[in-house]
């Protein structure tokens, strides 16, 4: 099965957008769902700090994207998109150039649209000047919104910016906004490194659920330069539990979701911190392979995700995602996973072997809880 899957994926895969970004999904850090627009220089410079460190950056986190409500306007006489001098009054280029230094990747916010989803200034039409603007400051990821469009099909509007961008020597991540409206994945691989395939994630566990059940069957779309993109991380920000915290981030990885922090990380919790840095399940996120996980099994409430990884010891790993109220037992048999005889097994989250395993696995998986396994065969190890 998995071999199958591999290879839907090199084939997809050859069509992706050809600016030889996004070979593994992002990682970094975005303001709206902690800050919304109350961002300025100093929370920003503050957070470059902190991705340093706290050790996030060394960890794999290392875009730092600003959202919404950077801009103010447009020069009237070049058309040229003017940061607000308010919150921003050293310049986009200073900040740029502040973030760079410290060894991090910088992102930018717009819209192909008319305005912003705050009614900031849009990119509908100053495509080719906005693209030119963002290479001079060389910006390195872009965020394209879907708001106050004019009635045209996100396929119309997004290739425009998509081929502005790739017209610069500065080679910048096109990340698309598009919100699923007109399933993405079916056409966005050619336009976008990334594209949204829901509308925002709020920080509640009902908002979470949804959004990853429409992931369901999405895997064969994404790959190396072009991921499924579920929404930013809500990790940290107070409105789920730290068991549901680590469900949404271990789904999260063996989704190959761009991994984009969202809570305050000059302010972080040891629980927030060791979710987010948890090496082996960062590593999933990261594999090589860039295998999207399918849901194999569902019963009830009792789920498992599952995807074929290279690194690390080859093998399959497994996220048992009990979503009930009460500890459930879930079993995974390894014919679903496409493995067979003894299976070394290998608790990510908490970074433990467990033994080995014939025919099939069983946790007992606390409520509203995963269990993040990884199956090596134990045979090839001897």
């Amino acid at each position: 099965m998995y071999k199958y899957l591999f290879i839907c994926v090199i084939l997809i895969t050859l069509n992706a957008l050809d600016n030889g970004l996004g070979r593994k999904p992002p990682m970094g850090w975005n303001p709206w769902n902690k800050y919304g627009c109350n961002i300025n220089e100093e929370i920003i410079r503050q957070t470059a700090d902190a991705l340093v460190s706290t050790g996030l950056a060394a960890a794999g986190y290392i875009y730092l994207n600003l959202d919404d409500c950077w801009q103010s306007a447009r020069d009237p006489a070049t058309k040229k998109i003017i940061a607000d001098p308010v919150k921003f009054p050293s310049g986009i280029p200073s900040l740029v150039q502040y973030v760079h230094s410290k060894g991090l990747k910088f992102g930018l916010y717009s819209d192909a649209g008319m305005q912003t989803c705050e009614g900031k200034p849009g990119s509908l039409g100053y495509e080719e000047i906005d693209a030119q603007t963002y290479a001079e400051w060389d910006i390195d990821y872009l965020k394209y919104d879907n708001c106050h469009t004019d009635g045209t099909s996100p396929k119309v509007r997004y290739p425009p910016m998509s081929a502005a961008l790739m017209k610069q020597t500065k080679k910048i991540y096109f990340s698309m906004c598009e919100w699923g409206l007109e399933k993405p994945w079916l056409w966005a691989p050619p336009i976008a490194n990334s594209w949204r395939t829901t509308g925002d994630i709020s920080d509640h566990w009902y908002s979470f659920i949804a959004i990853l059940e429409e992931q369901a069957n999405l895997a064969q779309y994404a790959g190396p330069g072009q991921w499924n993109d579920p929404d930013m991380l809500e990790v940290g920000n107070g409105g789920m539990k730290t068991h549901e915290y680590q469900a949404h981030f271990a789904l999260w990885a063996i989704l190959k979701a761009p991994l984009l922090i969202g809570c305050d990380i000059t302010n972080m919790s040891q629980d927030t911190k060791k979710i987010l840095m948890n090496p082996e399940v960062i590593a999933v996120n990261q594999d090589s392979l860039g295998i999207q996980a399918t849901r194999v099994k569902k019963v009830l409430t009792s789920e498992v995700w599952a995807a074929e990884v290279a690194d690390n010891g080859a093998g399959v790993v497994a996220v048992l995602f009990n979503q009930a109220s009460l500890q459930e037992s879930i079993t995974i048999e390894f014919d679903k996973l496409g493995i067979s005889g003894n299976q070394n097994v290998r608790d990510l989250i908490n970074q433990v072997e467990l033994g080995v395993a014939t025919a099939s696995y069983t946790a007992q998986v606390p409520a509203r809880s995963v269990v993040m396994v990884k199956f090596r065969n134990a045979r090839s190890e001897q």
